[in-house]
């Protein structure tokens, strides 16, 4: 019969009492997770890359702290956010002007649809055009499903603000993305070309109605 597969709380537990690989397996689980809310946070895979690796450095140290008191995905979400948040202040400290991305960054699903995958590259930039302080709540609880009060302990801010800058980053992104609500109404929106088209015909319809 073969063993249950330890928890994630007994790979910290392990890790804390010296199991050299227990880190190790609980980084395998959860690192593409991990990354894709570093990416969508600071929208540059390089300093998502070091915004992770800086997560779980601090992670490795302090797994013996870690009281169970909250999940360890929560904990882990929380330690990448706030590297996330150190990195952005250093960039507002230092700014520099970002390099166009060239691909695609976050793991591909091969069952994903082009429609699916072109809607998923729509919304990623939208988030990325809100500011840093609606974004982060954003991807917390409405991509990665976090409560308010989980959200608001990660980043360190009241409840009510993270309510409030989740309200005016959803109103942007409801301009922004109204077209995937009603696909038909781009559509159906007449250009100038068109408006000129039918303003010739009904001319020459009214011009034959008068002979």
């Amino acid at each position: 019969m073969t063993a249950a597969a330890p928890t994630d709380a007994d790979l910290i537990a392990a890790h804390a009492s010296g199991d050299p690989h227990a880190f190790s397996e609980l980084v395998r689980r959860h690192r593409d997770r991990m990354w894709a809310v570093a990416l969508r946070t600071l929208r540059d895979p390089e300093e998502a890359a070091d915004a992770l690796q800086d997560a779980f450095i601090s992670a490795f140290r302090a797994a013996a702290n870690f009281r169970a008191e909250s999940q360890v995905t929560t904990w882990l979400h929380r330690i990448v956010v706030n590297a996330c948040l150190d990195r952005v202040r250093r960039r507002q400290a230092r700014p520099t002007v970002p390099l166009p991305e060239t691909g695609v960054n976050e793991p591909a699903t091969p069952r994903d649809s082009m429609a699916d995958r072109e809607t998923r590259l729509v919304i990623k930039e939208a988030l990325a055009q809100l500011p840093e302080d609606q974004r982060m709540p954003i991807v917390l609880v409405d991509v990665e499903g976090y409560s308010v009060s989980e959200t608001a302990r990660m980043l360190g801010i009241a409840e009510g603000t993270v309510k409030s800058r989740c309200a005016r980053g959803r109103a942007k992104l409801a301009k922004v993305l109204g077209h995937l609500r009603n696909p038909d109404a781009i559509a159906n929106v007449p250009t100038s070309e068109s408006k000129r088209e039918r303003g010739g015909r009904s001319g020459a319809q009214r011009e034959r109605e008068g002979r």
